[in-house]
């Protein structure tokens, strides 16, 4: 009777044990798919950010504002 009742003891405890790994493998799996799309989104941020900035670079080499701004700059 108290051989039954340690393995009770022992295979309630490996059970226990079992569904924490489990649920840790869960969790872990959860994070690597948030961390995946958030580098998809860092990715589609930083395409955009160069096109902003190639178009910020186009609008101001074709305005005479900043072109006097920068040959003023640029004889200092």
């Amino acid at each position: 009777l108290n051989c039954d009742m340690e393995n009770q003891v022992e295979l309630e405890e490996k059970t226990r044990l079992i569904n924490q790994v489990l649920e840790l493998q869960n969790t872990l799996e959860d994070l690597s798919a948030r961390v995946d799309a958030v580098k998809e989104e860092n990715l589609k941020l930083k395409s955009e950010n160069q096109v902003l900035g190639q178009y910020i670079e186009n609008l101001m080499s074709a305005s005479s504002v900043f072109q006097t701004t920068d040959s003023k700059s640029k004889r200092k």
